[in-house]
């Protein structure tokens, strides 16, 4: 059964554990080969190429945009790159072929930054799409160069590995990216090698334009549709699980086992991402089948996601929520009976970006739940001079998912645990499908809030 398969940045550090637990686990001849691995950048890197994902710390890519000499940190990301090099030696890698490629990768994106850099100092041109170039040659390095080291290591080992560059860093052709994918792929042989694929993929519609850090998802499914695998498969540093175990206590929570696209798109809708909910669209509507793996525990079958599937027992599959949420309230004593309320609000929110993720409402006010990145001071000044008042609060948000939670009691018994701890339910909701009941509480409670949640779902 072909496969196309995804492993993330942290995975990829711990190259050995990925070829004794993916790799070679459980396979030998033949049956190594019919698989496509889609690989991220190592971990950490793409935040050296262009900010620290989490801290916002910059990176290369912003020394280009606030127009500064980036020499340095071209030189200085070499080396650090060649040091990481020195970490697969023992794994086979061929050390000095790999330092070779990489500087000279890197060079030869300077030379193009260099390009960049002068159109952009000229004036003559909008920034954004110069600045976005920038961006994707930059990323491009990270995946780039993780696949040579993993491919290097394979065929050193004595495997039939292919490196498949997407980038496109030497190749010009006005490609988009499926027909990148479908050029590359159409000469290969997958029952005679193992495919390791760089995440990044170049494209003439660019692919971090709509999902910037997310592109390696984008790349593995598109590669999934394009080659109609039995299945796709993300390994990642731990299980989708029906709670966080850091939280409630590993031995408090299980691997889902079994859910549906659906309920992956309400875990990412607050921020649990088993896949970003645009990339997994294309497996969904062409029936591919989705597993999420823990690369440490190979033996475990992991959980699988397909479109259709419904639980046979009404349960809760996970409780899960996020604190990084914002409530604003917009009150006017007028909206009772008046048409378009709701309307004019939206079309802010839209005219400005901003999605949300709740909203409830009453005869005079309606309450929006927004990411707090998201959060905007002319939102608020635009709603103020349109409804008389406005009011922001930071909340946090506790939810229990599953394919089939349609049961009576539920909702009394989720907020009655909440209520046991002292916990105030700022609001609550869900729709008609009842696949996610969603608590609004004090970001403080959040912890408690899900470990009461857990237990309460256990008994």
């Amino acid at each position: 059964m072909l496969t196309v398969e995804k492993i993330g940045g942290t995975s990829m550090s711990a190259l050995g554990d990925v070829i004794k637990n993916i790799i070679l686990y459980n396979r030998e001849g033949d049956a190594l080969y019919n698989r496509i691995f889609v690989v991220s950048a190592f971990s950490g890197v793409t935040n050296l190429l262009l900010e620290n994902k989490k801290t916002g710390e910059p990176g290369v890519y912003h020394r280009i945009a606030k127009y500064q000499d980036f020499h340095q940190s071209i030189e200085d990301l070499i080396i650090q790159l060649q040091n990481l090099n020195k970490k697969y030696v023992d794994l086979g890698l061929d050390l000095a072929a790999a330092d070779e490629f990489i500087e000279k990768r890197v060079r030869d994106a300077k030379h193009y930054l260099d390009n960049l850099a002068n159109i952009l100092a000229s004036g003559y041109v909008s920034t954004e799409g110069i600045l976005q170039a920038a961006r994707e040659i930059l990323a491009s390095i990270g995946e780039t160069h993780s696949a040579w080291v993993f491919t290097n290591i394979l065929q050193n080992m004595g495997i039939n590995a292919t490196l498949v560059d997407l980038s496109g860093f030497h190749d010009h052709k006005s490609y988009t990216i499926d027909q990148r994918i479908k050029h590359t792929f159409s000469h290969i042989d997958f029952s005679k090698t193992i495919c390791i694929v760089t995440g990044y993929a170049k494209g003439t519609e660019g692919i971090m334009r709509e999902f910037d850090r997310g592109y390696s998802e984008v790349t593995f499914c598109k590669i999934a549709v394009a080659v109609n695998p039995g299945e796709a498969i993300i390994h990642k540093e731990y299980h989708l699980c029906s709670a966080d175990p850091v939280l409630v206590g590993v031995d408090n929570c299980v691997p889902v086992g079994f859910t549906n696209y659906d309920v992956a798109d309400q875990l990412a809708d607050v921020g649990m991402e088993a896949i970003h909910p645009k990339a997994s669209k294309p497996l969904e509507i062409n029936n591919i089948n989705l597993r999420i793996k823990n690369t440490f525990e190979p033996e475990h079958p992991g959980t699988l996601i397909t479109k259709d599937y419904v639980c046979d027992s009404k349960r809760v599959e996970v409780i899960t929520g996020t604190t990084k949420l914002l409530i604003i309230d917009i009150y006017d004593p007028l909206m009772v009976g008046n048409v378009g309320s709701d309307f004019r609000i939206m079309q802010v929110f839209y005219n400005l970006g901003i999605s949300y993720n709740f909203k409830a409402t009453s005869a005079n006010s309606i309450s929006i739940v927004i990411w707090e990145k998201d959060f905007n001071k002319k939102l608020i000044a635009e709603l103020e001079d349109l409804f008389e008042k406005v009011t922001v609060e930071p909340v946090a948000m506790v939810c229990l998912i599953g394919s089939n939670i349609d049961q009576p009691g539920l909702l009394a018994k989720s907020a009655g645990a909440l209520a046991s701890k002292g916990i105030d339910i700022k609001s609550a909701g869900f729709a008609l499908r009842q696949v996610n009941i969603q608590f609004l509480i004090a970001r403080e409670s959040f912890d408690e809030a899900i470990i009461a949640l857990n237990k309460a779902m256990s008994n």
